[in-house]
């Protein structure tokens, strides 16, 4: 019960916000050009309350908690006097209806920002020492060590971008003040005064991430699952090759097909070498070694000039792909059932489990990411050239600049009420297909490494 109080709250609340963000973006461009804003509402009709009157607009609340709106003057009737949404130059009624999108599309830059800020996972691997500063020579620390904890707090780096990235301390904290590596086959145990201290001594040597592989999974009658791999095993190395960002697992797997192999892994601290024979022609599905891997992530923050400048790339990344969904459909390269768009109810259980995740691990990455997400896509969404969207008004103003001709008001209301209902049709769709499809998740917790 407690899960589906917090699932439809959340996702009031999220909701809420992006498409209030949204509608105000339409306010303030309207206002900006002219056009009276009769009522602004937080919430949807039937109006809860009248909140207050601010130049000549109505500012209310409603009782459907979803959002809010902008009533225009005018907007879709063919009321032409001034003031009017209709009687505003052509320039200043796209300018209203870009606002909206673009007000989501800043939001998701924002929310972007605000979850690498907070922690977010990145790929992570141990570091070996190539060449030591001063600071890790006052510790100890050789060339060739692999640095691997402090009082029980593993020591990880990120596998690329370590200047905008400061990966935040995970693990328990034991008080012993021992710094754990791995030199020449064995381990060593040094002092340090503070976690900060081997931190400095890290980031001021040159290192190479190494440990940064983790078998996930294993498949059954697999040659991992005969040699006994388990799930949680960090592989170090293959024939002594050690396993990096520029020769991953799979690479040094592949060209040795067909022979026997020696992977070097740690498994709860303890190093072992396992013999094994990756197979030249494994069942559909599976690798040449039957395993699942993954990088091992942890969560890293970022200071606010670069996080800004993250969120710009991922928004821009993810309107990228979804303009490129329908090219990457026909070439094969997404299934139709990775490309499903979710309704109300899909997008629900998703802001629901995001919630979860962030209650339960305490980081604000799991909603925070949803939600720039779900912006950047109500900003797309609208954008469509579609009767009752945005894009659809503005694929009307456009036909008009063409034409140098307007359509009347009054048929333009027409269409968009009959796009605006098939709309609502499509929407039933997809919700019927969401409430009898297995419901849409997210393994946050592994995505996170906790």
């Amino acid at each position: 019960m407690f899960d589906l109080i917090l699932t439809i709250f959340s996702f009031i609340v999220v909701l809420g916000v992006l498409v209030f963000f949204h509608e105000l973006g339409h306010y303030l461009v309207a206002r900006r050009n002219g056009i009276v804003v009769e009522e602004f509402g937080l919430g949807f009709p039937p109006r809860a309350v009248k909140l207050f009157r601010y130049d000549g607009t109505d500012f209310t609340l409603n009782w459907l908690p979803f959002g809010g709106f902008p009533r225009m003057k005018g907007e879709d009737a063919g009321d032409m006097t001034p003031g009017s949404f209709n009687a505003a130059s052509r320039g200043a009624r796209a300018a209203t209806l870009l606002a909206g999108p673009a007000m989501n599309f800043l939001l998701a830059v924002v929310l972007f920002a605000a979850s690498v800020m907070s922690g977010a996972p990145v790929p992570t691997g141990a570091p070996r020492l190539d060449a030591v500063s001063p600071a890790a020579a006052a510790l100890g620390l050789q060339p060739g060590d692999i640095v691997l904890d402090y009082d029980g707090v593993a020591i990880r780096v990120p596998l690329f971008d370590e200047g905008a990235l400061h990966v935040m301390s995970q693990g328990p904290t034991e008080n012993t003040k021992q710094l754990q590596v791995w030199r020449n086959g064995a381990p060593v145990r040094l002092s340090a005064n503070s976690l900060n201290e081997v931190w400095n001594a890290v980031r001021s040597s040159q290192y190479t991430p190494v440990l940064m592989t983790q078998i996930t999974g294993v498949a059954a009658d697999s040659p991992a699952q005969r040699v006994g791999l388990q799930p949680g095993d960090l592989v170090y190395a293959v024939d002594g090759v050690e396993v990096t960002f520029e020769k991953p697992l799979n690479q040094l797997v592949s060209e040795r097909l067909g022979q026997e192999i020696v992977l070097t892994i740690v498994r709860n601290g303890e190093w072992m070498n396992i013999a094994v024979t990756p197979r030249v022609e494994p069942p559909p599905g599976q690798g040449a070694l039957g395993v699942q891997i993954s990088t091992v992530n942890r969560m890293a923050n970022m200071e606010l000039l670069p996080a800004l400048w993250d969120g710009v790339v991922n928004t821009a990344s993810y309107a990228m792909l979804v303009l490129q969904l329908p090219v990457l459909l026909i070439e094969g390269r997404i299934s139709p059932e990775d490309a499903q768009v979710s309704g109300p109810v899909g997008i629900a259980q998703m802001v629901g489990g995001a919630m979860s995740a962030t209650i339960d691990t305490g980081f604000w990455f799991p909603i925070l990411r949803l939600s720039a997400v779900l912006s950047a896509a109500l900003a797309i969404t609208n954008l469509l050239p579609l009767p009752a969207l945005d894009g659809g008004r503005l694929l009307f103003i456009l036909v008009e600049a063409i034409r140098g001709k307007r359509i009347s008001p009054e048929r333009e209301g027409l269409i968009h009420m009959i796009g605006f209902a098939l709309l609502l049709g499509l929407m039933l769709l997809i919700t019927v297909r969401d409430l009898s499809s297995t419901p849409q998740t997210i393994d946050w917790a592994r995505l996170m490494g906790q």
